[in-house]
């Protein structure tokens, strides 16, 4: 799984399909980040939901940047699409983490909050949000939605309930009590638990359906 990681990296990389979302994450983060007195953990709620999207928009593009015939060469060599998968969710994740990481580091450092609930909240925040984000592009990505205008409009929609709408208890109520400055604990608990649970659902679902369609 981490030989198929790195070569969903390496595929990526080369196609840099990335860049469109990752300049508009750091743009936004440059500007949201801009005033160094203000406090880091409502920033922490519209970062991590560029996050959330970011994961979505890279699962699509490592999913999407092989043809059906490159797919099934490296469903060959994989040996399975649990393998395959797992291994685009590695890569994904990882891209993810660097993006978490940066961000909370720069929080941390020119904002001069340096207090360690604020670090961690900051990475579990983001992390969970990577996680619901890969959890919506594995669905709508060419392994189940074979048109690129579909899948646009799929990712879209889902994303948009995911980060709006109040009855979806995924990301929803941690991000609105941080932006509010309400308790979070709880809501940071629910939204750890419910991202794992999102991509673990996500992935058996996607990996059965797209076994099934093969």
């Amino acid at each position: 799984m981490l030989a198929v990681s790195r070569y969903y990296l390496a595929l990526l990389g080369h196609s840099q399909r990335y860049l469109p979302a990752a300049l508009a994450y750091l743009a936004m983060c440059a500007i949201l980040y801009a005033d160094p007195t203000s406090a880091s953990l409502p920033l922490y709620g519209v970062s991590g939901a560029g996050v959330l999207v970011l994961g979505c928009w890279f699962t699509i593009a490592v999913l999407d940047i092989e043809d059906p015939v490159q797919r099934l060469i490296t469903l060959n060599h994989a040996g399975n699409r649990r393998r395959t998968i797992g291994g685009a969710v590695l890569a994904v994740f990882f891209c993810t983490l660097v993006c978490t990481l940066g961000t909370v580091a720069w929080a941390a450092t020119h904002r001069g909050q340096m207090n360690g609930e604020v670090i961690g909240t900051g990475l579990a925040v983001h992390l969970a949000c990577a996680l619901v984000g890969i959890a919506i592009g594995l669905p709508c990505s060419r392994l189940l939605v074979s048109r690129i205008g579909w899948t646009v409009l799929a990712a879209v929609l889902v994303l948009g309930a995911v980060l709006l709408a109040k009855w979806i208890p995924l990301v929803h109520p941690l991000l609105e009590a941080l932006t509010n400055g309400s308790p979070y604990g709880g809501a940071l608990a629910l939204a750890a638990g419910a991202s794992v649970v999102a991509l673990a659902v996500s992935t058996t679902v996607v990996g059965a359906v797209s076994a099934r369609r093969s």
